[in-house]
């Protein structure tokens, strides 16, 4: 693990042959659900000696319909999340979508990520390094494994050499995404953690309905094809009623559902290690 993951983890005793898990509900929807995934989570993770990072977005803007949920309002979900980190003593994570959220965000959480459809963005890249936070880079649905180098040099040019990468699938259009398990190795190749997003590389993306379909029941086949090609770290988003969830619950990983999957994963680590 490199560096700047294990200062990260220094309040956690974890195996270090295991793989770190970034996890949470998709987006802040109060604080009762957040602490309530956060204890249940950090509880498995302390148990099964896995390196935890909470994830939850502040805001989602990248919604399929005008009408839905899109956050609590920045300042005060951030609050929230940096509440939750300080409470279990874990380090936080959630979406930037502008430059000028970047100096805003890194008051509050430990790891900025760029979500997919924004991996491109110049300025924002740059904005986000200059925080001097790890970044974590969402692979875009458009792009492959190489073409990802340029976002880690637009980081590390700005001056920040601790970026991470995530991949989630690509999308050929008609509404879903498939995924091509070369790209991990590839991305590895760049010299940064590499991690697979289980859950939204499932999404069945821009529906008729205006909500987001998705595909949970392939949630572990995605997890052990990433844990088998070399991913580093391992991205699910879970709640505990996925089908009252504001955001993604069509693909989200219902809570209870969490312990036995990364107990298989653990397995099939191990056994490849």
């Amino acid at each position: 693990m490199v560096n700047y993951l294990e200062n990260l983890f220094t309040n956690q005793s974890y195996n270090k042959n295991n793989f770190f898990l970034i996890a949470g509900p998709c987006v802040v929807e109060s604080e009762e659900l957040i602490f309530e995934v956060a204890e249940k989570v950090s509880g498995i993770c302390k148990e099964l000696q896995i390196p935890y990072i909470f994830k939850s977005s502040y805001r989602k803007a990248n919604r399929t319909s005008a009408s839905s949920f899109t956050g609590l309002g920045d300042e005060a979900a951030l609050k929230l999340i940096q509440k939750v980190g300080n409470h279990y003593s874990l380090p936080t994570i959630s979406d930037i979508h502008a430059h000028e959220e970047a100096a805003m965000a890194a008051n509050y959480i430990d790891i900025l990520q760029i979500p997919a459809f924004l991996c491109r963005q110049t300025d924002l890249l740059i904005a986000a390094a200059k925080t001097g936070k790890i970044i974590n880079v969402k692979k875009g649905q458009f792009v492959n494994g190489e073409s990802m180098k340029f976002a880690i040099e637009k980081i590390q040019m700005a001056g920040n050499e601790k970026t991470m990468l995530t991949d989630r699938g690509n999308t050929f259009g008609y509404n879903d995404l498939v995924v091509d398990f070369r790209n991990i190795p590839i991305m590895k190749s760049h010299g940064v953690p590499v991690i697979m997003d289980c859950t939204h590389s499932l999404q069945q993306p821009n529906q008729s309905s205006g909500i987001t379909g998705g595909n949970p029941q392939m949630i572990e086949t995605i997890a052990k094809c990433g844990i088998a090609a070399g991913a580093d770290g391992l991205f699910i988003e879970t709640h505990p009623n996925p089908s009252v969830a504001k955001s993604d619950g069509a693909n989200m990983l219902k809570l209870d559902l969490l312990e036995g999957l990364l107990r298989k994963l653990i397995k099939l680590r191990n056994s490849i290690l």
